[in-house]
């Protein structure tokens, strides 16, 4: 791997070029070349996203990646109707597993979140059409997608707005910050450099999305 690009970009072996924070780790740049910033619509998958952007709150991605899979195993593919089944027992089971990240109120947080998400069903058509509708405006966005003016982006308007709504509506770990990286991740905006290879496949994908209403 060489950095011989502007600020924020990776060129690989391969030739393809990157964000810098993927770094030479395979299953981080598999994420971001595959995943990251890519429009979600799907329910569970989304469901599975807000979570596991709780549980890594504190911690580093890269742990949450590697934990994944166990994640899913310990919360029923994070289904939100069967999470939101879950009883004290299922919180002692999920303690006691060394595969996922064994933080008692994340673990409470994430049965509360689907038993809310359960009740967002009888307000909105999704639950992704309710996150949608949190997508920033082009006005909203820096004029450039630049390291400048993406890095230090942490907490915008419509990620304290959503934090604001999701917390009034019983969410839980649903914090600013939080949501604005879930906000990157579900694809609500694009933050992958100009300059980086995935840009203009999401930016494509953003483009081609009927968004859910």
């Amino acid at each position: 791997m060489t950095n011989d690009l502007p600020e924020g970009l990776l060129a690989y072996e391969d030739g393809a070029t990157g964000c810098w924070w993927a770094g030479d780790d395979g299953l981080y740049r598999h994420y971001h070349d595959t995943e990251w910033g890519r429009p979600t619509t799907n329910d569970v998958q989304l469901f599975e996203k807000v979570c596991l952007e709780g549980f890594q709150a504190g911690l580093s991605w890269l742990t949450i990646l590697r934990k994944r899979e166990n994640f899913r195993a310990g919360f029923a593919g994070f289904d939100p109707e069967t999470v939101a089944s879950f009883t004290s027992a299922d919180v002692d089971r999920l303690l006691t597993d060394a595969g996922i990240i064994r933080h008692r109120g994340k673990i409470e947080a994430t049965i509360n979140n689907a038993q809310r998400a359960s009740e967002m069903l009888d307000e909105f058509s999704s639950i992704a059409a309710y996150f949608w509708q949190f997508e920033p405006g082009p006005e909203a966005r820096p004029v450039r997608a630049d390291y400048t003016s993406l890095a230090p982006l942490a907490v915008t308007p419509e990620s304290t707005a959503l934090s604001k709504d999701l917390k009034k509506r019983g969410w839980k770990f649903v914090g600013p910050t939080t949501m604005y990286a879930l906000m990157q991740a579900m694809g609500l905006v694009n933050d992958h450099l100009e300059g980086c290879d995935a840009r203009a496949q999401v930016a494509a994908e953003r483009d081609a999305l009927v968004r859910p209403s």
